[in-house]
């Protein structure tokens, strides 16, 4: 009996281990110097706001805050060059509110119009999301459709076609939105290299053969309330 319970033990810290070994490294340890931060203590200075119809977009007290009850697409204006890393925390709030509909914790990042040009102040760009088709850009829409899907595309600036991977459709529980939650987005753009963690997970892992090395993140969302705190951009070592 003591054997068995021994074999067990050693089976358990052997699986353990080897978990370990697989699982990806945060890049959280790979972070260098601080590119870019925003506190929201001093208002939007930082951002372009396009909204689809008029809704709450404010920043103070260190948190930032959409309540929106249709498209909204938030440009933080400084133009970034890879490789970075993006990391925020941010929630969708469930608290009886019109637009409480915990879905659409979405962002753009080394997004670029096809001349080359910054999208931000974009003419013809509205909030209303079929604007943004055009782009060069990677794109995840965590807990999209009503917080049923979670997916990533790389944009290819047609205005019609985002293609989608079946690897990058998910929508498993574990890859959606939780209602009043915090949790760290950490969105990376390192060279060919491109990932979107939360937390401590990694939901997508990309290898782009012509990878977007430039451009501007954007936060999106559609009738959503989403809290966001302590926006940080750093370079990768």
């Amino acid at each position: 009996m003591a054997s068995r319970i021994l074999l067990a033990i050693v089976l358990s810290f052997a699986r353990m281990a080897v978990a370990a070994e697989s699982a990806p490294e945060h890049p959280s340890a790979q972070f260098g110097q601080l590119l870019f931060k925003d506190d929201f203590r001093e208002g939007l200075g930082q951002w372009h706001v396009e909204l689809e119809k008029p809704g709450v977009v404010a920043a103070n007290i260190g948190m930032l805050n959409v309540d929106v009850p249709a498209g909204a697409t938030l440009w933080f204006k400084p133009a970034l060059r890879g490789p970075v890393a993006i990391v925020f925390e941010a929630m969708a709030v469930s608290a009886g509110g019109r637009n409480d509909r915990v879905s659409d914790l979405n962002c753009f990042w080394m997004a670029r119009n096809r001349d080359g040009v910054s999208p931000v102040y974009a003419r013809k760009r509205s909030g209303k999301f079929d604007d943004y088709n055009n782009l060069l850009t990677y794109y995840v829409g965590l807990g999209g459709n009503s917080n049923t899907t979670t997916r990533f595309r790389r944009y290819i600036g047609d205005p019609v076609t985002r293609p989608l991977l079946p690897e990058h459709d998910l929508s498993s529980p574990e890859t959606l939105l939780k209602a009043n939650r915090w949790q760290t987005i950490t969105v990376i753009a390192r060279g060919t290299q491109i990932e979107y963690w939360r937390n401590n997970e990694r939901l997508i892992q990309f290898t782009d053969d012509e990878p977007y090395r430039e451009g501007w993140f954007a936060l999106r969302t559609t009738q959503s309330h989403l809290r966001l705190e302590k926006f940080r951009v750093y370079a990768l070592k």
